[in-house]
């Protein structure tokens, strides 16, 4: 079964076993609401921790969850640096031109001539619009908005992005 990320537990919040949580998701309330079932993978174990969110927050920057059966800080001080993932017959559909970052993520990219560009690494999110960052075979770094006059087609199935690229852009 395939895991996708959702966050990273980065340290404990006040002492009723709640923690602060890094969000790597685009649909914080729905993989953070009560009752959701969430997988902790943490380096020194070899399967994940079943979790279930028992309540939910935002704070500052931050997502602060508590899980059940979890409601002191010694009960959830060993879940610190640890990845919080949902598992892939959790994944809904998504309306037309949305991609989960990790469908995009790999991907080559090319122009509309067909010359390569580079693969897809990293999605930055800014606020306004995603941003691909996108590395040549040189090792050069490129920075895509995700935009409809830059990006013209995004093929899943062939792992292949087609974009206009628009003079200044590489």
């Amino acid at each position: 079964m395939n895991w996708y990320n959702v966050g990273k537990i980065v340290n404990t919040h006040g002492i009723r076993g709640e923690v602060r949580v890094i969000s790597s998701t685009d649909f914080p309330e729905e993989r953070f609401a009560v009752g959701s079932k969430l997988g902790l993978f943490k380096k020194t174990d070899k399967k994940p921790l079943p979790l279930i969110v028992a309540s939910h927050r935002k704070h500052k920057n931050f997502d602060l969850l508590t899980f059940e059966g979890f409601s002191t800080i010694e009960m959830v001080e060993g879940f610190r640096d640890g990845i919080l993932k949902v598992s892939e017959n959790q994944l809904e559909e998504l309306e037309d031109n949305a991609f989960y970052f990790h469908e995009i993520i790999g991907c080559k990219v090319i122009d509309l001539d067909g010359n390569d560009i580079g693969e897809v690494q990293e999605i930055l999110q800014t606020g306004a619009n995603d941003v691909w960052a996108i590395k040549n075979s040189a090792g050069k770094m490129h920075y895509i908005p995700y935009i409809e006059d830059v990006v013209k087609e995004v093929n899943i199935e062939e792992q292949v992005i087609k974009i206009d690229a628009l003079d200044g852009l590489l």
